[in-house]
């Protein structure tokens, strides 16, 4: 059984800022709740470490495609089922739109109960919102802390 999560979030930021913010992969583990590590193996693959309840999770993914500010695209290579794109989107000058979508196969009894029941979405709504406070400081000229 596929899942899927699609959720947006629009941002006091201008897509160069949330662009800048997304693209870079050392940022990744402050608004992603779940990812604990993310290191690059090379320009386009990346080792992830997830530390999900009741398990934790290592696996490769590949960039599959990568157009600035616009979208960025990523399937896995090795360990679990999971592809995604996030895609950034101008509303005007001083704001944007980030939408995310994932794709994947869950496994094991609580990735099926995150999935039948949407807590999945609920967590990547979460996310997303930690990565809109992280993007309005940015663009406000402050400097996001660590979690």
């Amino acid at each position: 059984m596929s899942s899927s999560i699609v959720e947006t979030v629009d941002i006091q930021a201008p897509v160069a800022v949330t662009w800048a913010l997304w693209s870079d992969v050392t940022q990744w583990p402050r608004f992603l709740s779940h990812v604990q590590r993310v290191d690059p193996l090379d320009e386009r693959r990346f080792a992830w470490q997830l530390s999900l309840p009741g398990a934790d999770k290592g696996f490769v993914a590949e960039l599959t495609e990568v157009v600035p500010e616009d979208r960025i695209a990523w399937k896995t290579t090795e360990g679990v089922h999971h592809a995604g794109v996030v895609t950034f989107h101008r509303l005007d000058d001083r704001s944007s739109r980030v939408a995310l979508q994932i794709e994947y196969d869950p496994q094991g009894f609580v990735e099926h109960i995150g999935a039948l029941t949407n807590l999945d979405s609920v967590l990547a709504n979460y996310d997303l919102g930690e990565f809109q406070k992280l993007a309005e400081l940015a663009a406000a000229g402050g400097t996001p802390g660590t979690r």
